[in-house]
């Protein structure tokens, strides 16, 4: 099999150009190559900016044909508009990486299923679904063979472990320095997390696969753990004492933190509980690498490459934990 991977050096674009290898298939990268690659072996590389139109299409024209196109870089109707002209003609399939953030939060009953309402809160949601729609309707047309995969988060060693305020590695620093950390809500809502290597497979796994065609799967994790207990998992991976949460409305955050704790309020909030059976059945998808095994492989990972950031460097919740504490003394002086 020869595969196509638009990008190839993101987190689970890696995975996947790994496992590719592994197996014995021929793999094409389209990117930039601005990114050092984190896997062993050869693969042909297309260097070029995926989104200058014209070039990107005719230089996969020239390169083709595939036997199958994995598109991990297109978040938008004209990227996927553009991915049908550059591989018409020229590939067996085309996999299309969207998200779970196609769905409306919160859901209409647990757990979602692939035909849950697409009413996505975010721009990133938004043109996930308008993408989404592009191809399928080009599937339907006859005009290409288009498999969709939903993860949600995907975390492991090239990648990090996300929190109230994001992506910073600061909360690593926190824990293992026995700081308190901050949590949106009540922390009873309930994230799930997947390895990129359980994800990873799943795309190898539609590669060529018949049943997969014009179809859309989660591939998601199995462990659906409240943020409080996430936390927990975390500490106990990187050998912290249990935490201190400080429980803060999510609104609150959002006001407080609008570019750190954004993701709070159209997300994190609301429970993310999504049904993989579809992807079991026809990808022979399978979560195997329990949640703190993955977390503590990630954290090595970020250890190893210097990537854990001095939380004294970033006094936010510090500032923001103090606030709290002080107003909520005040409210319960006042109130008794």
């Amino acid at each position: 099999m020869h595969t196509l991977i638009i990008g190839g050096t993101g987190l689970i674009s890696t995975a996947i150009t790994r496992q590719l290898i592994e197996r014995g298939d021929r793999v094409t990268l389209y990117n930039r190559g601005q990114t050092p690659p984190r896997f062993e072996g050869e693969v042909t590389l297309i260097q070029g900016d995926r989104r200058n139109y014209p070039v990107f299409e005719a230089q996969i024209q020239a390169a083709g044909p595939f036997d199958c196109v994995i598109e991990m870089i297109g978040f938008t109707g004209e990227d996927s508009a553009s991915l049908l002209r550059a591989v018409r003609d020229r590939t067996a399939q085309i996999i299309f990486c969207s998200t779970v953030d196609v769905y409306a939060r919160p859901a209409d009953s647990y757990p979602y299923y692939e035909d849950a309402p697409r009413r996505p809160a975010s721009h990133y949601g938004v043109n996930k679904v308008i993408s989404e729609d592009i191809l399928l309707a080009a599937h339907t047309r006859g005009e290409a063979n288009v498999t969709i995969l939903r993860p949600a988060h995907t975390y492991g060693e090239g990648g990090n472990l996300i929190h109230s305020f994001g992506w910073t590695t600061a909360y690593i620093d926190r824990l293992r320095k026995g700081k308190p950390i901050v949590v949106h809500g009540d922390g009873m809502s309930l994230w799930v997390s997947c390895h990129v290597d359980d994800v990873a497979r799943a795309f190898v796994n539609a590669i060529g696969n018949q049943r997969a065609s014009g179809r859309c799967y989660h591939v998601t994790g199995e462990e659906w753990n409240t943020w409080n207990r996430y936390h927990e998992i975390v500490a106990r991976a990187v050998d912290a004492p249990p935490p201190q949460l400080i429980h803060i409305p999510t609104d609150l955050l959002i006001e407080v933190a609008p570019e750190q704790a954004g993701i709070c309020g159209n997300n994190f909030q609301f429970s993310n509980v999504f049904d993989n059976s579809a992807a079991r059945a026809d990808l022979d998808f399978r979560y195997t690498i329990p949640f703190e095994e993955g977390a503590r492989r990630t954290v090595a990972w970020l250890d190893a490459n210097g990537r854990i950031v001095n939380s004294d460097d970033v006094p936010l919740d510090d500032r923001i934990i103090a606030a709290w504490q002080q107003l909520s003394a005040q409210m319960i002086q006042t109130l008794r």
